[in-house]
């Protein structure tokens, strides 16, 4: 059991100790959401990752109806899916089956693992700064979230539905491995809930002084080719799929702007009460 110590008065081995515990909490959440996964592994296979290999897949039957409203015949109508996943090594199916649970251990125990983090570092905080840990771990899980979804709905089937329908030549016929697929997927939905962190890690830039609103106003460009160069490479190469990537995350990038401003001036208001 982890021992009860005063957070003003802790000595290094003591933050150790708390490091080490807020490590082993965090493991064990993420552990009951993947034996949670483990078990329940014909809804995680057969409804959500072989998902975006379906031709009735929610994502194709949006950008099908929205090609017929322009008058267009789109791909995504009727995706020529025709393949089987294949196993390869004896080892395949089971390290698939494990490391997916773990990452929807991970993905679903987040916001727990988020206020192990947010315990770890408040007793480093003013009184001030604590009273945002409630709305710190709301914001960041939900941001989290939607970054997931973002990912499974929009740049994985996108990616799929390109690297699966594409021909080279009648002489190569895609089989792709289950290990290849499944780590798309896994990817894909992690790397978007990553990105969409952007606000928050904009939010503790600022505090620390390494983020401006005026600088990131001046580097807009460059975070504007910054942007297109990840969105390039988490989708397929082609520049319908990188703009509907991109452009979510620019909008993050100006919403992170005004909480960089937002954050200067509740400092500064509150220096000024200081001086008063």
């Amino acid at each position: 059991m982890a021992r009860k110590v005063d957070p003003n008065n802790m000595s290094f081995l003591d933050h150790v100790e708390e490091l080490r515990w807020c490590l082993i909490r965090s493991i064990i959440g993420i552990l009951v959401g993947a034996i949670v996964a483990f078990v329940a592994r014909k809804f995680i296979f057969d409804t959500v990752i072989f998902g975006p290999i379906k031709k009735d897949f929610v994502t194709y039957q949006f950008f099908c109806k929205i090609g017929r409203l322009v008058g267009i015949e789109s791909e995504f109508c009727d995706p020529n899916f025709n393949f089987i996943l294949q196993s390869r090594e004896m080892s395949d199916l089971f390290s698939v089956h494990i490391w997916t649970s773990i990452t929807v251990g991970f993905v679903v125990a987040f916001p727990y693992v988020l206020w192990q983090v947010w315990k770890f570092i408040s007793p480093g905080l003013k009184q001030q700064e604590r009273k945002y840990s409630s709305g710190f771990i709301i914001i960041s899980s939900i941001l989290f979230f939607i970054g997931v979804v973002f990912g499974y709905y929009v740049i994985a089937p996108l990616s799929v539905h390109f690297m699966l329908t594409y021909e080279l030549s009648d002489f190569v016929e895609t089989q792709p491995s289950i290990q290849s697929y499944v780590a798309y997927i896994r990817a894909s939905a992690l790397a978007s809930g990553i990105l969409f962190e952007l606000p928050i890690i904009i939010y503790f830039l600022t505090k620390i002084g390494l983020a401006t609103p005026a600088g990131m106003r001046k580097g807009r460009k460059f975070a504007l080719v910054a942007i297109l160069i990840v969105a390039a490479i988490i989708t397929p190469p082609d520049i319908a799929s990188q703009v509907i990537v991109a452009i979510p995350v620019l909008i993050l990038y100006e919403i992170s702007i005004y909480i960089s401003k937002f954050v200067l001036m509740r400092d500064a208001r509150r220096k000024r009460k200081l001086a008063t």
